[in-house]
């Protein structure tokens, strides 16, 4: 296939004449590392406060925490496309390290580098097509012998989501595509969290203001895995995440939360509830930081620590929030828009396993998105 960047809004509009759309593409891969995130807003459980580092003055964010970030497919900069992926987490995670490439055709995915998923093509999800507006993408479960044609069962489910932005960027020749856009791909097919990868990426530059206030509010979608058992479940909330352009004087001041989350089995059916045998899953929180690398960096990315508080007050499941703005934050007319990754761990009280949730979101500025 063409070794393109995605080239639509959605996934029923591609215009390649059938050429596959790769989120990004076949090059050298960067040496940044990953780690922790941070965020808050306004409900019932307070935000979280943190200390991103010294606080000397300098302007905000200039030289955000490289080593909070998912590694990069490209040398980032304010006016460029930025990719980022998920790092090798020695446990299965950071495997999409090729392009995954959209076939509009047939409404499949190809994904390499991970075993035992058939032929590397993802069909559109039968039991569950799509999770919150996201579309949902699911391996063959069973592949044949090359020779005998003997049949071997898959490590299924493996599941990937997909996120395309509604606004297109051109990019030369004609071409247009998804100003942000996201993937995720997990199995539940393993007694541990198993082989997957994550990637976001940005489709153009970005400017912001350097006053007032926004925010952005969208639709998240994951899965959550296991360590400790088998299984696959999706998931589901609202997200949003507001920015102060021009306070802390440090860095922006940066809050973020995702609520009215649901967790579903991978047949759909709904698991979260605070009923007995149902999964509890409040707000997740981000931790507001100041401090410099606590805002949005010189490249518009950002990264954070994000948790959630359970019942009785304690921390329930945590982990790393990563962003990345696009478009034009000045502009009326256009306002911007923010892609991201999170991912938590938590203890599972169905079973005591350890859960793994990683979920994608696009925000968009306004009350019409």
């Amino acid at each position: 296939m063409k070794q393109l960047l995605i080239a639509a809004s959605a996934l029923a509009i591609l215009s390649s004449c059938g050429d596959g759309q790769p989120f990004f593409d076949d090059e050298e891969i960067g040496e940044d590392t990953a780690s922790e995130d941070a965020s808050g807003d306004d409900t019932d459980t307070p935000d979280g406060v943190g200390d991103a580092g010294d606080a000397d003055g300098e302007d905000a964010g200039v030289d955000a925490d490289a080593a909070r970030l998912p590694p990069s497919a490209d040398d980032p900069s304010p006016d460029s496309g930025i990719v980022r992926f998920e790092a090798d987490s020695g446990n299965g995670g950071g495997l999409l390290t090729e392009p995954v490439v959209y076939d509009p055709e047939t409404d499949s995915f190809y994904i390499d580098n991970l075993a035992f998923d058939g032929p590397n093509t993802y069909a559109r999800g039968e039991a569950v097509a799509s999770m919150n507006g996201y579309a949902v993408y699911e391996a063959e479960a069973i592949h044949t012998d090359s020779l005998t044609g003997d049949p071997i069962n898959q490590l299924t489910p493996y599941r990937a989501i997909v996120g395309f932005s509604d606004n297109t960027v051109g990019r030369g020749g004609g071409e247009r595509a998804p100003r942000t856009s996201f993937a995720i791909v997990r199995t539940g097919g393993y007694l541990d969290y198993g082989f997957g990868g994550f990637v976001y990426q940005r489709e153009g530059g970005f400017e912001v203001p350097e006053t007032g206030q926004a925010i952005y509010t969208g639709d998240y979608a994951g899965m959550r895995v296991f360590s400790g058992q088998g299984g696959l479940e999706y998931t589901e909330g609202d997200a949003r995440m507001a920015i102060d352009f021009e306070d802390f004087n440090t860095n922006q001041g940066v809050r973020a939360r995702v609520t009215n989350r649901n967790a579903y089995d991978v047949n759909g059916n709904i698991v979260s509830g605070s009923g007995e045998g149902q999964l509890p899953m409040p707000d997740l929180i981000l931790t507001v930081e100041q401090g410099e690398g606590g805002g949005f960096d010189a490249n518009g990315e950002y990264a954070g620590t994000i948790f959630s508080i359970d019942g009785a007050g304690d921390e329930y499941e945590t982990g790393e929030f990563y962003a990345v703005l696009a478009g034009d934050a000045t502009d009326a007319d256009d306002g911007g828009e923010i892609v991201g990754v999170l991912v938590v761990e938590s203890t599972d009280p169905r079973s005591d396993a350890t859960a793994q949730e990683t979920g994608g979101f696009i925000l968009y500025r306004g009350n019409d998105n």
